[in-house]
């Protein structure tokens, strides 16, 4: 389980994660909505260690990983997959892979693993990735992070500016790891991809969570996502 206890994040003075708590079970993944700026990717950020962390707990299959710098995080089972994807534009498909097969100290099947969830990419091991379209750059960036080969995955808008169709491959790509056991944690603005794939939402705002439930019951009752998001589905 990744379990976060009373975690509190700031920039700077200024708290913007404030006392949260929750858990991703093992195989589960869990939604984490909110208007902008509510702290969602401030809250994936604390997790990582990439914002100061001054109390709290981060718990991954009981080990405490509070005072873990955000280098070492992987290492740990712990993969993230920023917003904007972040990835090496200069180097090729298989170079930026194999960084993360060097983070999470795995080898060629890893590899071959993660290439058969997407076969693209496999098209495209030689290619420079900052030549990929939006989705397949997507693609990469989550295959890199799961070379890590992680117990838990923190994904931050990974449908954001993607055709309905990519959209829909990597949701898929997402239900499948969570059958094989993974945690993922998810920001996803688009409502209908968050309930479609998630087990249950926790709703953010003013760096809080105010509301969780099970991704049917809003489905059903969409008024908390109306409160606190602004829309119904």
């Amino acid at each position: 389980m990744l379990s976060i206890d009373k975690l509190s994040g700031f920039y700077g003075a200024v708290q913007v994660v404030k006392d949260v708590s929750f858990h991703v079970a093992h195989g589960e993944i869990v939604g984490l909505m909110g208007r902008n700026g509510a702290g969602k990717t401030s809250l994936l950020k604390t997790i990582m260690g990439l914002m100061p962390r001054r109390q709290g707990s981060i718990r991954l299959c009981e080990q405490e990983l509070m005072g873990l710098p955000a280098h070492l995080a992987p290492s740990r089972g712990i993969a993230y997959v920023p917003q904007g994807r972040r990835l090496f534009g200069e180097l090729d498909v298989e170079e930026n892979l194999r960084l993360g097969l060097i983070a999470g100290g795995n080898g060629a099947d890893t590899l071959d693993q993660v290439l058969a969830l997407f076969p693209v990419l496999k098209e495209r091991l030689k290619q420079q990735s900052g030549t990929l379209s939006g989705g397949e750059q997507q693609m990469l960036a989550l295959a890199r992070a799961l070379c890590v080969r992680p117990k838990a995955l923190l994904l931050d808008e990974p449908s954001e500016g993607l055709a309905p169709a990519i959209v829909s491959r990597i949701l898929d790509a997402l239900a499948l790891l969570k059958g094989q056991g993974l945690r993922v944690l998810l920001v996803e603005q688009q409502v209908k991809s968050a309930l479609r794939v998630a087990d249950r939402i926790l709703l953010m705002e003013n760096g809080r969570i105010q509301h969780e439930a099970p991704a049917q019951d809003l489905a059903a009752n969409p008024l908390p996502l109306e409160r606190y998001i602004g829309v119904h589905r």
